[in-house]
């Protein structure tokens, strides 16, 4: 198994691409700290899930968009697990509509939970990772908005290009440590935050998609877990576009 023996927390964990991360870690042998927001219920059917599997997780709420909130995240899995060897960033949230009709509190609250939160959880987790000598893993998750642009998604597009900015900046600081720091671009993929999108936006997507479909949480988890493991130990700073070829 690509990560036998590591720690891993996913935030954002409880739904959607995170909950494929972190089932695809559990599954890879890692033991997994699911981070939610607020659907408890959501976080411990995860859990439950991978350890009926036989695999290993706690559940673990905490708003990563608050810094005090994100710093006690880690060092929460560091008590239980006695060590933190990955770090996936997936916590996001969308507020579509078109900049001449964004509220400010539509800006605020996706730049905080998408961009904000990674600065959150990385500042918290560096200083162990480099204290322990060991190495680690950051995984972002980007998107494709963040490097094409999407009409209605100037909030989030800015996020997401300010997580490829941050993290490429933060591999560069962290790389004499043999801490490695990437992102995963996603396109399309159905979850919770795109199932508002009318079918007829569903259908121009795919004509500029050269594969032709969505893609699936379970294909974005096998990128990060790749990033994850010692196979990608020679890559740093990189931005994987999981995207059906979209944004080239």
């Amino acid at each position: 198994m690509l990560l036998e023996g590591k720690v891993a927390v996913v935030t954002g964990a409880s739904r959607g691409i995170g909950r494929a991360i972190a089932e695809e870690m559990a599954a890879e042998g890692a033991r997994v700290v699911v981070n939610y927001h607020s659907n408890a219920a959501a976080a411990e059917e995860v859990v439950s899930g991978i350890i009926g599997r036989g695999g290993t997780a706690v559940a673990v709420q905490a708003d990563v968009s608050d810094f005090a909130a994100a710093d006690a995240l880690i060092k929460s899995a560091i008590e239980t697990y006695g060590a933190l060897d990955i770090l996936v960033n997936n916590a996001g949230t969308t507020r579509d509509t078109l900049l001449l009709s964004m509220k400010e509190e539509e800006w605020d609250v996706v730049v905080e939970t998408n961009l904000k939160s990674v600065f959150n959880t990385c500042k918290a987790v560096t200083r162990p990772m480099v204290r322990r000598k060991q190495g680690g893993r950051i995984i972002n998750i980007s998107s494709v908005s963040g490097i094409v642009g999407q009409p209605g998604q100037t909030n989030y597009a800015a996020s997401k290009a300010g997580i490829i900015g941050f993290s490429k900046s933060l591999a560069k600081e962290l790389g004499s440590r043999n801490i490695t720091v990437n992102v995963v671009a996603p396109g399309f993929v159905p979850t919770d935050l795109t199932s508002s999108l009318p079918d007829d936006m569903v259908r121009q997507t795919l004509a500029f998609i050269p594969l032709g479909r969505w893609g699936e949480a379970r294909e974005i988890a096998h990128a990060v877990a790749f990033l994850a493991s010692d196979k990608a130990s020679y890559i740093t700073g990189a931005v994987i576009q999981v995207d059906g070829g979209i944004g080239t």
